[in-house]
């Protein structure tokens, strides 16, 4: 098919045989900054069992990562591998917020026509690829990979798992985190916590704006974009809310828990009383606007992956040294956050050409010495998936202040739990998915800050969810 706006085809990435990679699966060693100086290295029993694929190829699709050097530093992880086994392999950047990617793929896999291998974010994507039908099963990679490397992060046992059998093998976790800027509340003199609640992060965000000084605490849109998406229903979910019930199957949005986070979420962008706190043009952010604004400078708090802080790191913006990350709020229903994290999981879809290799690439991009480029150009937000992985290299275990925090959130003891009996991860669902993809939840936040009363914008969006779930084949 044609590429668009969505795809970007990066060609071929392997020609003909190149140097053999050393054996074994060791840190690359040292701890530098510069992904030029990571040799990523194939071990010898990925060589060996490439063998006989020797001038074959294969095509992949990698999520777009916010890093262009990160991309890069991927592609040469796949060249080495390509290289080194004499195949060859084609590589396109997906832009996962397209908004019609699954269909997208879903129609390539129908077709005969889709790539071999493809990493997706588990919570967003996998339970929709396999409710359709497009993925094989992958229990066999990831039973050698959790001998070899122990166990993979605690979320994606939830998002990758159907009846027993995997259908993604984790790949890398993703940090997820929020950021405030710990200078503002200095000059304030607030000192930084680990945990607020929505309402004191509200009125923190209000304390600390200064619309002369270009201060604007307050970075976060309700426009249609996927960091919308997981601010409104990580808010929800404190407040005791959910899409759906623990099962992922039956539609159970319609709570008075859900119409008192609406109502409070709402009130930031409508009443007066919180403009000074709100950046101009936050009604229309994409999914980047949080991002640029955050690296500019003007916003004193955003919730995102850590793509904003690996930025201003690799690019020594004086925001990093002025950043204090905690992992999320907390509302009337929990105690302490729901923070799970997302890790990218590798998918083979049926009708793949060559699976075999592209099981092989996947087993070669889990591992340390492939990993460490990567995540280097993108601190936080690629982090191993994988408990061994995690001390193969100090980087991931010290490189940054924040890693500690991020490993103890791929361990964490699952599910956490609210008060009124809600356990998270719920059941991996395709409906639950479908309505992220289709953003029920930012156009409902627009329709309430257009002047539509919170129940019945609330109304609205799960009869929207109860049509979605039916679609997904999930009867309601």
């Amino acid at each position: 098919m044609e590429d668009n706006s969505g795809w970007s085809r990066r060609g071929f990435l392997g020609m003909g045989v190149g140097v053999l990679g050393a054996a074994g699966l060791a840190a690359c060693g040292g701890s530098s900054e510069s992904p030029s100086r990571v040799q990523p290295e194939v071990p010898q029993e990925l060589i060996d069992a490439a063998a006989a694929m020797k001038g074959s190829s294969m095509g992949m699709l990698s999520q777009k990562l916010y890093s262009t050097a990160a991309n890069e530093a991927l592609d040469s992880s796949i060249k080495k591998f390509a290289d080194t086994t004499g195949t060859k392999i084609e590589d396109s950047l997906v832009q996962a917020d397209a908004g019609d990617v699954v269909a997208k793929i879903d129609a390539e896999v129908k077709g005969g026509v889709a790539r071999d291998l493809a990493f997706m974010t588990d919570s967003r994507f996998v339970a929709q690829f396999q409710a359709l039908g497009d993925l094989e099963d992958v229990t066999d990679v990831v039973k050698a990979l959790t001998a070899k490397y122990g166990e993979p992060c605690a979320e994606a046992k939830n998002f990758c798992v159907f009846d027993g059998k995997w259908f993604a093998i984790p790949y890398h976790f993703i940090g997820i985190g929020s950021f405030l800027r710990k200078d503002w509340m200095q000059d304030k003199g607030i000192s930084p916590k680990d945990i607020y609640s929505w309402e004191e992060l509200r009125d923190l965000c209000l304390e600390i704006s200064d619309p002369a000084k270009r201060r604007f605490g307050w970075g976060m849109t309700v426009n249609r974009s996927g960091d919308g998406n997981g601010m409104i229903e990580a808010l929800i979910n404190a407040y005791g809310g959910s899409i759906a019930a623990n099962d992922g199957r039956k539609v159970t949005f319609n709570s008075p828990e859900t119409v008192q986070a609406v109502t409070f979420l709402g009130d930031i962008y409508t009443n007066p009383k919180y403009k000074p706190m709100l950046p101009p043009g936050i009604a229309s952010w994409t999914d980047t606007s949080n991002n640029e604004n955050w690296l500019a400078g003007i916003l004193g708090y955003t919730r995102n992956q850590f793509s904003v802080y690996a930025d201003s790191r690799t690019k020594k913006n004086p925001v990093h040294a002025n950043t204090h990350v905690f992992s999320d709020c907390i509302g009337p229903a929990t105690d302490n956050p729901l923070l799970l994290g997302q890790s990218q999981g590798f998918v083979v879809f049926k009708g793949a050409k060559n699976p075999a290799l592209a099981k092989l690439l996947a087993q070669y991009l889990v591992s340390a010495p492939a990993l460490l480029g990567v995540a280097k150009e993108a601190p936080g937000l690629v982090m191993p998936a994988w408990e061994k992985v995690w001390d193969a290299d100090p980087f991931f275990t010290s490189g940054d202040p924040a890693f500690p925090m991020l490993r103890r959130i791929t361990e964490l003891k699952l599910p956490l739990n609210t008060k009124n009996g809600l356990a998270f991860p719920q059941k991996a669902s395709a409906g639950q998915q479908a309505v992220g993809s289709a953003y029920v939840l930012t156009d409902m936040m627009q329709q309430v800050v257009q002047g539509t009363a919170p129940a019945q914008a609330v109304t609205a969006a799960h009869a929207k969810m109860v049509q979605i779930f039916n679609q997904q084949g999930l009867p309601q």
